[in-house]
């Protein structure tokens, strides 16, 4: 009923502004299912930049940023091997402001805004003691969210769903800039996390990013593995919504004829 209620708001709002997109292309893994967006690109991007802003500000002033250099490094030259392969999915991917930092806490998570902003907490890589390969799984499969506009997707519907829960007298005045997109983005990142749909489809577009960035996507198996045993401790944010273990494996083990000659075709570093 939620999803029906969703899917009217924003269909009565089509001369108003939704519109439905096809945010990447499918890649060797077939991710091709269109989304609705009531938000524009520009805007997520901009309210991306001040709520991305915002965390590294934080963070800093708590001694958090950036604490290990060695572990930092590592971190980039894993994203940006990654990030050299994202036009392959968006060509316009290529002229992101991408930027990648590590803060240090306990927490197992990581996240990628909109435009590329990517942060990877420290607790992910040491308390799951993760080699080059399974961290690639990890911020491959934040980059996806970002490619494929998750965000902005989650932004668009909570935005459709207070219309469609009483708004509706102000559509004539209505007007995007009259949304706290950071505000909201913050809370999608933090707080709402993404819906099955999209983590799936973050799962296989990462894997083709990894395999294609030379990392070998076998490691997908082990890191989901790893998160699953992490997840016996008590389920950490970062799989509050993902597939379960058994579906989540079953599906990265059927790409892997898809994703395996991409590996062997890249260059080893």
């Amino acid at each position: 009923m939620k999803t029906l209620m969703l899917f009217l708001a924003c269909a009565g709002l089509l001369l108003s502004g939704c519109e439905t997109v096809s945010t990447t292309a499918p890649g060797a893994v077939g991710v091709d299912r269109k989304q609705a967006m009531l938000v524009s690109e520009a805007e997520v991007e901009q309210g991306a930049t001040q709520a991305y802003a915002a965390e590294i500000d934080k963070a800093r002033q708590q001694g958090q940023l950036n604490a290990d250099a060695g572990q930092a490094q590592r971190v980039r030259a894993i994203a940006d091997r990654l990030i050299r392969q994202t036009p392959v999915f968006r060509p316009d991917a290529a002229k992101w402001a991408w930027t990648v930092n590590v803060q240090k806490t306990d927490q197992i998570n990581a996240y990628c805004m909109p435009g590329g902003k990517i942060m990877v907490y420290s607790g992910l890589i040491d308390k799951l003691k993760l080699n080059d390969a399974e961290l690639a799984t990890v911020i491959g499969h934040e980059m996806a969210h970002a490619l494929r506009e998750h965000s902005r997707e989650a932004v668009s519907r909570a935005q459709a769903e207070q219309l469609g829960l009483g708004a509706l007298a102000q559509l004539a005045g209505l007007s995007n800039t009259s949304v706290n997109i950071a505000g909201a983005l913050t809370e999608v990142t933090f707080n709402l996390p993404h819906s099955r749909v999209q983590e799936s489809e973050a799962d296989r577009i990462g894997l083709e990013l990894m395999a294609r960035a030379g990392y070998d996507p076998h490691a997908a198996l082990s890191l989901w593995q790893k998160m699953g045993q992490a997840s016996q401790n008590g389920t950490p944010a970062f799989l509050s919504t993902h597939p379960s273990d058994s579906a989540r494996l079953a599906v990265l083990q059927s790409l892997l004829p898809r994703v395996l000659p991409l590996y062997e075709a890249a260059p080893k570093h």
